[in-house]
């Protein structure tokens, strides 16, 4: 710990330009990970440049086959260096390694993989049509790549999130510049040390480093020189990417913000909806985009499930990733925690009841320097309150009960986003009912965060734009060309 992070561009490590640099710490302890190289506008405009001479050279004439092998080639290199990866996911986030080891790294790099898998099988159009000669004419599809692909990450799961832009971007051809959160820089430009081993050429895949206004961020997403840009984070992140590719028209895929509902009727298996709800609302501390904030249970199994979430919300182990039964790390860093505990603030002054959390764990020795919360419940607001609208991105959630299934729907439907939704019913007719009327781009009945990667992934209203997974992902990371041939 202590070293420095560079940016990695055209297959090289660099400092960069600007001569800035800027602490990376530990959410655990509040000690130094490394000093990281902030980019400069010289050292993005270097990035993108060199990966448009990437699509316009030998990846852009590379065949489709050999970029399948390379991108499977990555995938197996970040298995062989599975210890450094998770290393450095952990140092940057603080996640429990039990969730990083089983999720993060093994995810991250079968992104690679599945979109290479992808990419080799997926037909385009043809159409045969008549002419007034007689002769006809044949009409056909090409899926040719955008350019240069900005991928702007998010901190909650650096590798995972990444990869899964990157991933099917390289394999459709593109080349990328990756801007990581400030917050988590470590694994993204490791990465760069796996493309070099296993061939991929200089330029194809390049890390800069920095914040977002005035900085890596905005100089990358405002760069005439990208064609796409992609990203995850915040809504009003997502709004300044989107002004910002109104310039020159390019193509966005923003995933952004949520308020998720989970909706748990008095018919559901108890056992399983408290096990999935005790997953939505505290894995990776709350930090999942697609985590449940807003829980309705309707009335007759209301006290009950409450009771049944308290206890497994208390029986979470708070505590170092490196002790293997830790199940709840800290949060991202000083500042997130102080936005999720003014919301805990917030719920008490609207008159919440407090089931359980609500403060700071003692944690001893260094851990006490760490970013740390307990795990929370409320039951008692309205639903127009502050926690109850607002997107806290923490370990807790609000309870409240509801009578029928048309209350529920509406109630789950009021808010801005629509990003994601469990549904917990033994119920078939009422869960493909309920699933259909909910206002989300991911809809889970019985289950939450299962993952066939081939579907569509994305958000409705402020949740964002577009859809990735499978040939979704192929059709923002691709154009289509039409070519057509008189017989």
């Amino acid at each position: 710990m202590g070293g420095e992070t560079v940016q990695f561009i055209n297959g090289q490590f660099v400092k960069g330009t600007s001569g800035r640099t800027f602490d990376n710490l530990s959410p655990e302890t509040g000690r130094l990970v490394s000093v990281v190289h902030e980019a400069s506008r010289q050292d993005v405009d270097a990035a993108v440049k060199a990966a448009r001479a990437a699509v316009d050279g030998p990846w852009g004439r590379m065949p489709l086959a050999r970029r399948c092998e390379l991108l499977h080639a990555v995938a197996d290199e970040i298995n062989a260096r599975f210890d450094d990866f998770l290393e450095a996911e952990i140092a940057d986030t603080g996640k429990p390694r039990s969730l990083a080891s089983h999720l993060d790294i093994p995810r991250g790099a079968a992104n690679f993989k599945i979109f290479a898998d992808v990419v080799k099988n997926v037909p385009s159009e043809f159409f045969q049509f008549d002419t007034p000669d007689g002769a006809g004419a044949l009409n056909y599809a090409l899926r040719v790549p955008k350019g240069v692909v900005a991928v702007v990450c998010p901190w909650n799961l650096p590798l995972l999130l990444m990869t899964w832009k990157v991933g099917p971007a390289l394999a459709c051809g593109n080349a990328v510049v990756v801007k990581p959160s400030e917050e988590t820089p470590s694994t993204a430009t490791l990465l760069g040390e796996v493309m070099n081993k296993v061939g991929i050429p200089a330029g194809v895949y390049n890390v800069v480093h920095g914040f977002g206004p005035d900085s890596a961020g905005e100089f990358l997403t405002s760069h005439p020189g990208v064609n796409a840009i992609t990203f995850t984070g915040e809504t009003r992140t997502g709004e300044a990417i989107m002004k910002a590719a109104a310039t020159g028209i390019r193509n966005i895929s923003l995933e952004l913000g949520g308020k998720n509902p989970a909706i748990v009727f008095a018919d559901a298996d108890l056992d399983a909806a408290i096990e999935g709800t005790l997953r939505s609302a505290f894995a990776n501390c709350g930090q999942v985009c697609l985590g449940t904030e807003r829980v309705y249970v309707q009335r007759p199994l209301f006290e009950a499930f409450v009771a049944r979430l308290k206890a497994g919300a208390e029986a979470l182990k708070i505590g170092p990733s490196s002790d293997p039964a830790t199940t709840l790390g800290p949060l991202i860093s000083q500042e997130h925690r102080a936005k999720v505990l003014s919301y805990y603030k917030k719920a008490m002054d609207e008159g919440a009841t407090l089931v359980t959390g609500g403060g700071v764990p003692d944690m001893p020795g260094d851990l006490a320097n760490g970013c740390w919360v307990q795990p929370t419940i409320w039951t008692g607001l309205p639903d127009e309150a502050a926690v109850v609208r607002e997107e806290v991105f923490g370990p807790c959630c609000h309870i409240a009960p509801f009578d029928t299934e048309e209350e529920v729907v509406a109630r789950a439907n009021d808010t801005p986003y629509g990003l994601g939704c469990a549904l917990w019913t033994r119920d078939l007719a009422r869960a493909h009912r309920v699933a259909a009327a909910v206002n989300v781009g991911l809809t889970w009945v019985n289950s939450w965060f299962l993952r066939d990667l081939r579907t569509p992934f994305g958000g409705a209203r402020q949740s964002g734009i577009g859809r990735e997974g499978g040939v979704h992902s192929l059709e923002f990371y691709t154009e289509l060309r039409n070519v057509c041939i008189k017989l």
